[in-house]
């Protein structure tokens, strides 16, 4: 009997077509949505598996008998299991499900480093983090007289790794870096930071929320002890998240919050705790959350991780190339090395003006400082407008966003 055919991975240029948001027009004019290092759209297949779930499974997990909890639990721990399986974590157990990559730093920070770290201490980060492996650390530091350092980045956006390597010393407790900068798309080398800490014994986190929509990931390769990300960016829900965390040190650290379910057994005189991963969770979850972040999970697989990120690689050359090409627009970030964003600064237009304008041409950015002001400081500027890519854009999406752009020019002249 003749073997079953493998069936064909969707075509990334078709993949637009998967997701109804981008099927509409803002203003008369398609919409180019190009804000994806905020949030990123919905395939349809993760709408119907939420919807799914609210229409016909909704019941709280890991506490009934009832055939609705059995569904809900099977569903929302299969999502772990796929997320295991998405950055081949040693185990499941390794896959804490929070609401978010802020909330998996904040849980290192609190339950990790909190209780080890002292005065003397430091702990090491890069000046090109979002705030939200930024203020957790500093947090820390305050609380426990621990010194935070900061590597420093040159004016592509990068991070000088002898520098950085510089500042690892007997005096370094933790290392915190992002993957990918949400702000400039800049890749940093994380293998070869991990590696060099790991030679002295330090743990290492990386924020990797910029990374996983965009490349495949694999923390037991990359050798990181923590790796935090979240689900709205990766094509799922919002409210979701991971915080993968080695399994020896996840053990080793006591529940950042208490309540439900983290819980084996309470008395007034005291409480034993649940075992990994559910010491960690505490609470009633987002159970629609995480089957949507399964079924985005499925998404990206389906399509492949190697074709997204060749996808994304010319588009943001293509992308690139064009506001290079642009009169007065100074590109703010030119790492070699860079994931799909790109901030730039279009004259003496305030970024949240261009912004507007290019909102009534159809072109979807973000503006600001992309809760990246220490960046912003670098640069010497208050903002800049983003642009930031997806497997569903196109050079079509491109080429709108510069003639967007050129008729704010001529508006500003």
């Amino acid at each position: 009997m003749s073997q079953p055919q493998a069936q064909a991975r969707p075509d990334v240029a078709d993949c637009r077509r998967d997701f109804p948001a981008l099927d509409q027009q803002v203003s008369g004019h398609p919409l180019a949505y190009l804000d994806n290092a905020a949030s990123s759209q919905q395939p349809q297949s993760v709408i119907d598996a939420v919807a799914r779930y609210h229409r016909e499974d909704h019941a709280n997990v890991h506490r009934g008998v009832h055939t609705l909890s059995h569904r809900a639990t099977e569903a929302f721990e299969g999502a772990r299991d796929k997320l295991r399986d998405f950055i081949n974590a040693a185990s499941r157990n390794e896959i804490v499900l929070t609401s978010g990559t802020t909330e998996g730093i904040n849980l290192v920070a609190q339950s990790y480093c909190r209780p080890r770290l002292g005065a003397g201490d430091e702990i090491l980060i890069t000046h090109l983090e979002h705030h939200s492996n930024i203020v957790p650390w500093q947090q820390v530091c305050e609380q426990t007289g621990a010194s935070l350092v900061v590597a420093p980045i040159n004016e592509r956006g990068e991070v000088e790794l002898d520098q950085f390597l510089g500042l690892l010393s007997e005096k370094t407790r933790f290392v915190a870096i992002s993957h990918v900068s949400n702000a400039l798309g800049t890749i940093n080398p994380a293998t070869d930071i991990i590696a060099a800490a790991k030679e002295r014994g330090i743990p290492v986190l990386l924020d990797g929320a910029q990374a996983v929509p965009h490349m495949a990931v694999d923390v037991q390769a990359l050798g990181c002890d923590f790796y935090a990300f979240s689900g709205h960016k990766m094509f799922g829900p919002t409210g979701t998240g991971v915080l993968y965390g080695r399994e020896s040190l996840l053990d080793a650290m006591p529940p950042w919050q208490g309540g439900g379910d983290m819980i084996l057994e309470v008395s007034f005189d005291g409480t034993t705790y649940n075992e990994l991963p559910y010491k960690f969770e505490a609470g009633t979850p987002n159970i629609s959350g995480v089957v949507g972040l399964g079924a985005a999970v499925d998404y990206l697989v389906d399509v492949g991780l190697d074709r997204i990120a060749g996808h994304e690689e010319q588009l943001l050359g293509y992308m690139t190339q064009r506001l290079g090409d642009l009169p007065d627009v100074r590109l703010i970030g030119t790492a070699r090395n860079k994931a799909s964003v790109q901030s730039f600064i279009v004259g003496d237009i305030h970024p949240h003006d261009l912004g507007t304008i290019l909102d009534h041409q159809g072109v979807a950015i973000r503006t600001g400082h992309h809760c990246a002001m220490p960046v912003m400081d670098y640069f010497g500027v208050p903002g800049t407008a983003r642009a930031s890519l997806a497997l569903y854009n196109t050079e079509g999406d491109v080429d709108q966003l510069v003639t967007a752009i050129e008729k704010a020019q001529r508006l500003f002249a």
